[in-house]
């Protein structure tokens, strides 16, 4: 058990040759890893923080610029709302104004068709009275014509006639 333990022990502590190798290749290792690699790690790693400081301020520009075509846009939308409403309110007066003239025109020629009809109307009805007025007179003179004829077709009724418009003329 002794020898266990010594071995053990030997394997715990290095031995100095073991240090100054293991010291020498670390330097060693070191000065390569300075002189080849870390240039160009921390040169990448460098731009890398560069790419990404650069990606940052594009990313904020652009939001600015957003936020900047945001207000144009509200601008713009604001002033095509209020075209938009001045474009309706046009039309509702150009509609409006419409249709107050052809209730204007309607009503007037309503009224030219009423008068018209109207004028037609008395005219119609003075001739229908003028006509009736004719035919009257026309048919007043048959029947006097007829009953004159009667009345005097004897001698003796004519002279009767005479003599009682004589009397008639006498008295006055």
């Amino acid at each position: 058990m002794n020898s266990l333990f010594i071995l053990e022990a030997s394997l715990i502590k290095p031995g100095i040759g073991l240090i100054v190798w293991t010291s020498l290749v670390f330097i060693l290792l070191l000065v390569l890893l300075g002189k080849y690699a870390w240039k160009p790690i921390l040169s990448a790693i460098k731009e890398r923080e560069e790419g990404i400081n650069k990606a940052l301020a594009s990313a904020e520009e652009a939001k600015n610029e957003m936020k900047e075509l945001k207000s144009a846009n509200e601008i713009i939308l604001t002033q095509a709302r209020t075209e938009r409403d001045a474009m309706l309110k046009e039309a509702r007066e150009a509609k409006d104004a419409m249709i107050n003239e052809a209730k204007v025109k309607a009503k007037s020629e309503s009224d030219r068709i009423l008068a018209s009809a109207r004028e037609q109307i008395t005219n119609e009805k003075n001739a229908a009275i003028t006509e009736l007025k004719n035919q009257v007179a026309t048919l007043s003179i048959e029947i006097a014509e007829k009953i004159l004829k009667s009345e005097l077709s004897s001698d003796d009724k004519q002279k009767a006639l005479v003599s009682n418009l004589m009397k008639d003329v006498n008295l006055n």
